[in-house]
C-alpha cells in the first residue's frame, strides 16, 4: 500500500531493512524519556526487539506497520507513525480498531510533523480499508503525544494499565470514531 504525500511530508512504509532508520530515533534517551524511561536504544536493542517485533505484525496490503515520514523538501527523515490493531500483542487483538503510535526526532518537536502524518496516514486508511475507529496510547506525563492525539481529533476514552510483551503500564487511552 502507498501513501501520496501530505502538505510538507511524504511517507513510505518501512521494513525489516530499516534498522539504521530505527535507530536512528530511538538512540535518543530524551526520546525514550515516555516508552521506557530514557533508555537509548543500542543496534542490538534494534536487531533484536524491534525488528522481530515488527516482523509479527507487518502487513503491507493494509497498512500494518511502521510509516517513514520524511520532508518533502529536503528529503530528511524525520521519524514514523506506528499502525497495527489495537492491543495486537495480547489474547484479544482488535482488528476493527487501529493502533496508531508516533516516533520523531527531538529535533523535529513542537513543528506539527506527528499530528500532520499521523492524521494523513489514518484518514488514507481509514478510505483503503473502511477502518472506522483508531485509538492511541501514552503516559499521562507525556502532555506533547496527547497533545498530537486531541490534534487529530482524538478523545480521551480511559486511564488503564497496558501489557504486551514488552510493556506494562499505565497509560491514557484515547479515541476517534470517523
Amino acid at each position: 500500500m502507498k501513501i501520496v504525500p501530505s502538505g510538507r511530508l511524504h511517507y513510505r512504509l518501512m521494513n525489516l531493512s530499516d534498522k539504521d532508520l530505527l535507530l536512528e530515533v530511538d538512540k535518543d534517551p530524551v526520546v525514550m524519556k515516555y516508552i521506557n524511561n530514557g533508555i537509548a536504544a543500542s543496534d542490538q536493542d534494534i536487531e533484536d526487539i524491534t525488528l522481530p517485533r515488527l516482523a509479527k505484525y507487518i502487513n503491507p496490503s493494509k497498512g500494518w506497520g511502521i510509516w517513514e515520514v520524511r520532508e518533502n523538501q529536503s528529503k530528511s527523515y524525520l521519524g514514523w507513525i506506528l499502525v497495527r490493531p489495537m492491543h495486537y500483542f495480547s489474547a484479544r487483538p482488535d482488528f476493527d480498531n487501529w493502533e496508531l503510535g508516533w516516533r520523531f526526532k527531538q529535533a523535529c518537536w513542537g513543528k506539527g510533523y506527528a499530528s500532520e502524518s499521523a492524521k494523513h496516514i489514518m484518514l488514507a486508511l481509514s478510505k483503503a480499508h473502511n477502518v472506522t475507529t483508531f485509538s492511541a496510547i501514552a503516559d499521562a506525563d507525556n502532555q506533547a503525544s496527547i497533545k498530537v492525539m486531541k490534534k487529530i481529533g482524538m478523545t480521551f476514552e480511559k486511564s488503564a494499565l497496558y501489557k504486551d510483551p514488552l510493556i506494562n503500564m499505565q497509560v491514557e487511552y484515547y479515541r476517534i470514531d470517523l
